[in-house]
């Protein structure tokens, strides 16, 4: 199994307790992306995969719908991910990125991770969950948040960097970093 595969199955597994978790009631609640509700924040991820090994011409199965069942929906794009993962022929396959030429693990590993990472805050604020993010996570999302830098800031990405005090901890300072209120 490739360091990217493991790599994804820690920070997806993560992000099914926090969906696994979502109260019924909270599905329909605000998150920290504008316009987005935690069922949305769902729908993205689920898109991301779902779209992601079509980069190097693999597909994920249509599989159950968020609006439906978020947590199957979830479930089964994060499956089929990690089974495409776990095939280092797969997970090696080449394409040209927005960055020049990569993989497909290389875009999980950094760009997919990072989504993961970030966005089970969002849905953990929208959800009144915990919104602890694993320390090496903060520093793995932290190291690509900055050499993206103001790549980040446009619409529908990241706001402009919110102010945080000097001593705030590395998690605080990371979502503001990408503007959000911590």
């Amino acid at each position: 199994m490739t360091t990217t595969a493991s790599r994804f199955r820690r920070v997806a597994d993560n992000l099914t307790t926090r969906i696994g978790s979502v109260p019924d009631d909270r599905w329909e609640a605000p998150s920290p992306c504008e316009g987005w509700t935690a069922r949305d924040v769902v729908q993205h991820l689920v898109d991301v995969l779902a779209r992601t090994p079509g980069f190097v011409g693999l597909s994920i199965p249509p599989g159950p719908s968020v609006a439906d069942d978020p947590v199957a929906a979830w479930a089964h794009v994060r499956d089929a991910m990690q089974e495409i993962l776990d095939d280092p022929e797969r997970a090696n396959r080449e394409y040209d990125g927005y960055f020049g030429r990569t993989t497909l693990a290389a875009t999980v590993d950094s760009f997919v991770c990072f989504d993961l990472i970030v966005h089970g805050w969002d849905l953990a604020r929208a959800a009144g969950l915990d919104e602890t993010i694993p320390p090496h996570d903060v520093e793995d999302a932290f190291v690509l948040a900055e050499q993206l830098g103001d790549n980040l800031r446009q619409p529908g990405v990241c706001g402009p960097a919110v102010a945080v005090a000097d001593g705030a901890d590395r998690q605080t300072k990371l979502l503001a970093f990408l503007g959000r209120t911590p």
